[in-house]
């Protein structure tokens, strides 16, 4: 059986190195093309040397000439995926892109969030937002998949779960949501992120202006009347994993069993989401490493509060770009992402 050959541009950063681990326990992909532009020429097991599995690869820089046929996983900044979707997608491959280029449909929404121009707009009618559980049909036959962000993903399901609960939703949900750094911007050299300023510290940032927000308030309610999202991202001193609490006021006379019901009934076939008994069950620590988003609930009158968690590098990005590679190739959705 021929292997689905994989490209993956910006393959050094964290969710690159992630997604590359994971693959190394897939046999139906093989990475043939792998870029850097900061450590260009050096070898994958070079940069690598605590990951077992690498494939005898060296990193090439971003505009070097990508084999044809293969399916190109962008692991890049958003601006430079902005570019560079459209002109992979003219060459024929398909496209996994892991930045927010291409998540939101409101061009003014966008560009407020982002604070850039969007030069190829025109572009958000051929993508699928890459949640799976949401959009799984959807996903198996595109050429062009938006992988959504850490954050997003830890609050869209959780309320996108609720079903029809969701028109008895009273505005604003308020979403308050944990980060270790490698989630909340630990890619880059700011010295908001670096070891002194986050050990023994905890911290809120970018209130009211993330750009997860507006992805929130987008995909959560699909299929149902939007609704106002109020959410503030946390740094916490830790490296990876995402704990998001969620506050939902919902109409008079719904109860708790309705809820558990409305949870179980959707993710009984869901191989990722796992529904805890209580919230305080649902910690990092159980999630770490791993592709599950776990979900905990209780209510007080009409007041919900969820609580959610997942890792940021796992099904907040890599684990969730293969759930989504499996689909668009034909294998197991599970496959690489669970043992056995």
């Amino acid at each position: 059986m021929s292997k689905s050959k994989l490209a993956i541009i910006g393959a050094g950063g964290l969710t690159g190195r992630e997604l590359l681990r994971l693959l190394s326990g897939h046999d139906g992909f093989e990475v043939v093309h792998v870029t850097s532009n900061q450590v260009n020429g050096k070898s994958l097991r070079e940069v690598f040397p605590s990951e077992p599995g690498m494939p005898d690869l060296s990193f090439v820089k971003h505009d070097s000439e990508i084999p044809s046929g293969t399916t190109v996983v962008l692991a890049t900044p958003n601006e430079a995926s902005m570019e560079m979707a459209p002109k992979l997608l003219a060459k024929g491959h398909k496209v996994i892109d892991l930045s927010g280029a291409y998540r939101l449909h409101d061009e003014s929404i966008f560009e407020k969030a982002y604070k850039f121009k969007h030069l190829h707009f025109d572009k958000m009618k051929d993508v699928v937002f890459g949640i799976p559980e949401l959009f799984r049909e959807k996903i198996k036959n595109a050429n062009f998949v938006s992988n959504p962000g850490c954050f997003s993903t830890s609050a869209i399901l959780p309320i996108a779960l609720l079903g029809d609960l969701r028109k008895q939703i009273s505005s604003p949900i308020i979403i308050d949501s944990k980060s270790g750094v490698s989630g909340a911007g630990g890619r880059t050299e700011e010295i908001g992120f670096a070891y002194t300023h986050v050990y023994e510290n905890f911290r809120s940032y970018k209130v009211l202006s993330h750009q997860h927000e507006p992805e929130i308030a987008e995909y959560a309610f699909v299929g149902s009347e939007s609704k106002d999202i109020v959410f503030t991202p946390h740094l916490l001193p830790v490296y990876r994993g995402i704990l998001s609490t969620i506050y939902i006021q919902l109409s008079d006379g719904i109860g708790e069993d309705t809820v558990r019901e409305k949870f179980s009934n959707h993710i009984k076939n869901e191989p990722f989401i796992r529904l805890l008994p209580t919230p305080e069950d649902v910690e990092i620590r159980k999630v770490q490493n791993s592709n599950f988003l776990d979900i905990g609930f209780r209510m007080r009158k009409n007041h919900l509060v969820i609580v959610s968690a997942l890792d940021n590098l796992g099904k907040g990005a890599a684990g969730q770009a293969l759930q989504n590679l499996n689909l668009m190739h034909g294998f197991a959705e599970t496959k690489g992402l669970l043992a056995g």
